[in-house]
């Protein structure tokens, strides 16, 4: 089980949104509150990735190290300051590599991703699809793990064009039929738009004042957090949410087995 977030609006430093709040993704790396069966230690990574201007590409920091014990991190958090940033700590699939390169955020093309989960039954559930990409990528991929096969999956469809939410849903479902039990939180953003999904794991979501934050868990007792319920897609920006029911709008019934 991992954890993420991913924030819009107005400058704030790092240190405000991924470590200063009371339950914040620091805390939720080793006190989470909603673990849904998935494991209550995220001490194998992070990544935070940040815009630092509206109009330029992001940038990231990633480790192996645990959040709170990177100290590095804590200094550059305090002083670097962003309108979007996606953050992630990680917990490791058992049998997936402990690598910088397999922490979120995963970039290319202005998007920043992140996935908390895991695809059951990898590798061999999800074979098929990983035959559709070409060997070159598949070749370059920057970890052995789901999280990246899932990274490459959904930036082809944005490369066709495909809408983000649409994308996203796509995949979800498409994962879920191949790998029945998986557990396929999705989060992505380019800046402008915060696109998640919910599917077994927890998430939040806090709009106002020109903002919005998108979160595993809240990460202060504002009552104005809303919890996402499971099997949603959340398209959100600066200027409010939208909620949709995963399954009735991207075809087809609910897998079976992914409850």
């Amino acid at each position: 089980m991992c954890r993420h977030l991913a924030y819009l609006g107005p400058p704030r430093s790092l240190a405000e949104l991924v470590l200063d709040p009371p339950h914040s993704l620091l805390r939720q790396s080793w006190a989470p509150r909603d673990s849904r069966g998935g494991g209550a230690l995220n001490a194998d990574g992070f990544g935070v990735g940040w815009f630092p201007t509206p109009d330029g590409p992001p940038v990231r920091h990633r480790t192996t190290s645990p959040l709170w014990s990177d100290v590095g991190f804590a200094e550059l958090a305090a002083v670097t300051r962003s309108g979007a940033v996606l953050a992630s700590v990680r917990s490791a699939t058992v049998g997936m590599p402990v690598v910088a390169t397999a922490c979120a955020p995963f970039t290319d093309d202005g998007w920043l991703f992140a996935h908390n989960g895991a695809v059951r039954g990898w590798p061999d559930s999800v074979a098929r699809l990983a035959e559709q990409l070409p060997v070159t990528e598949l070749l370059t991929i920057e970890a052995p793990m789901d999280s990246a096969l899932l990274w490459l999956l959904l930036r082809r469809e944005l490369r066709k064009g495909t809408e983000p939410g649409d994308a996203l849903a796509s995949l979800v479902l498409t994962v879920a039929a191949e790998a029945p039990g998986a557990r396929l939180n999705l989060l992505l953003t380019n800046g402008e738009v915060v696109v998640a999904t919910t599917w077994t794991h927890s998430l939040s979501v806090l709009a106002g004042r020109g903002s919005v934050a998108v979160s595993s868990e809240p990460w202060d007792d504002d009552p104005a957090w809303r919890a996402v319920p499971d099997q949603h897609l959340v398209v959100a920006d600066r200027s409010g949410v939208e909620l949709h029911p995963l399954a009735p709008r991207w075809g087809g019934p609910i897998p079976t087995g992914t409850r």
